[in-house]
């Protein structure tokens, strides 16, 4: 490997580390399928954050997963979809942008409720880190110590390499 790509791969095993996106199937163990409520699974598993991933599960040849616009989810129209995934069994949707996103099944199960509507939020800041007691104050050092040596680490790992 050159030196380039492995410092673009040590960059990425930090930059996953960092980000914490959910991944949520869609009905959880129901899947993607007529006769599940997913007003409620949506209430159930909300907030939804920029970065969070939907799988969808259904069954092929009798389901697809069709991304619309609030007109289009109300009356369960796919005839002007956003996007449309109908191949294999699954389906992975990332929530790029801060909005309202709408999912339908053109199959004709949408009016039997098969239509989801997500809201996905933009990330909320980290929290600040607990307020330390006087014995917890060498736990603190050792442990910003330790993440100060990991990210010299790096550093000299990323110099050394060019």
């Amino acid at each position: 490997m050159a030196r380039r790509e492995v410092i673009v791969l040590l960059f990425l095993i930090y930059a996953v580390a960092l980000v914490s996106a959910n991944k949520f199937t869609v009905g959880d163990e129901h899947g993607w399928n007529p006769n599940v409520n997913y007003t409620i699974w949506a209430e159930k598993h909300k907030p939804f954050y920029v970065g969070d991933w939907l799988v969808f599960y259904y069954q092929s040849g009798q389901a697809d997963v069709i991304q619309v616009d609030e007109v289009g989810y109300n009356k369960c129209d796919a005839s002007n979809p956003i996007s449309n995934y109908s191949k294999g069994r699954s389906y992975a949707f990332q929530l790029n942008h801060t909005k309202n996103y709408y999912f339908i099944c053109s199959y004709g199960y949408c009016y039997g409720g098969m239509k989801l509507a997500i809201k996905a939020q933009a990330l909320p800041p980290p929290s600040p880190p607990p307020k330390a007691h006087k014995s917890d104050a060498f736990s603190i050092v050792r442990s910003s110590f330790v993440g100060s040596i990991a990210g010299a680490f790096g550093l000299v790992v990323a110099f050394w390499l060019f």
